[in-house]
């Protein structure tokens, strides 16, 4: 059963429709989104969830991938259909963190970031508003829009709203665990925690094969299977991950109209 992420004080509650955190005697701690040195920050007890998590895409992971991460070169860039003279518009509708969404970002592409889990939507829209105001990432900053929201539900609804007619949707569900990989990774714990797993992946492909005018990418483990649904078209693999394509028509159109 999935926890629900409490806030620190009432603008936060009521923003993100959170609970305003509340500390009964003897109850295990929450979730708690607050702020700490100027960040948004999700936390919990360390011991379970590890450090807090935070989205930042000025420092660390976000800027030596900036500087180094290869360019359009990159499996994501290519499965996203990002070559010479074709910079499709995007929609990342399972957008979590926002690391894959801001490299699309990185290479030109205009995306619309959408986001179920409210906690991790404000962890979102905390890291966008100081990525807007730093200078180097200004700029990029400025490609990237949050639409809070379920798109395995309301994905035609949540686009329109957002004012785009994506050429692309790329999906990165939550891949069910197996119990010995449970602990291996603190962050996805969280996710798990605040999201469960996404159950109703097949129900989001459709709804994102309805919404794509080109194509939809949906990123997997290298041995899992695809999605239920109609079977992709091509794939491309990676080390630990591989891209299923599902094709509507040729993105090379985009270029005639550059």
């Amino acid at each position: 059963m999935s926890v629900v992420a409490v806030a620190d004080d009432v603008a936060l509650a009521a923003r993100w429709g959170l609970p305003e955190r509340a500390s009964p005697a003897g109850e295990a701690a929450p979730l708690t989104l607050r702020r700490e040195h100027g960040r948004l920050m999700l936390a919990g007890d360390p011991g379970v969830y590890g450090k807090p998590l935070g989205v930042d895409f000025v420092a660390g992971r976000a800027a030596h991938r900036r500087r180094f991460g290869g360019g359009r070169g990159q499996l994501i860039a290519k499965a996203c259909g990002l070559g010479k003279g074709v910079t499709p518009s995007i929609v990342d509708a399972t957008a979590g963190l926002g690391r894959d969404a801001f490299v699309l970002a990185t290479l030109g592409a205009e995306v619309l970031m959408i986001e179920r889990v409210a906690a991790i939507a404000a962890l979102l829209d905390d890291g966008l508003a100081r990525a807007r105001a730093d200078a180097e990432t200004a700029e990029i900053a400025a490609r990237l829009r949050l639409a809070p929201g379920d798109a395995g539900r309301d994905l035609a609804t949540l686009v329109a709203e957002g004012g785009v007619a994506p050429q692309v949707v790329h999906l990165d569900p939550m891949f069910p665990h197996r119990e010995k990989s449970a602990l291996v990774k603190k962050e996805m714990r969280v996710f798990r925690e605040l999201a469960g797993d996404d159950a109703d992946a097949p129900r989001l492909l459709e709804a994102a094969l309805e919404v794509a005018t080109h194509r939809v990418v949906v990123k997997r483990p290298r041995k899992a299977p695809p999605i239920d649904g109609p079977p992709p078209r091509h794939a491309l693999e990676g080390k630990t991950s591989r891209y299923d394509l599902y094709v509507h028509r040729s993105l090379n159109d985009l270029a005639s109209l550059a």
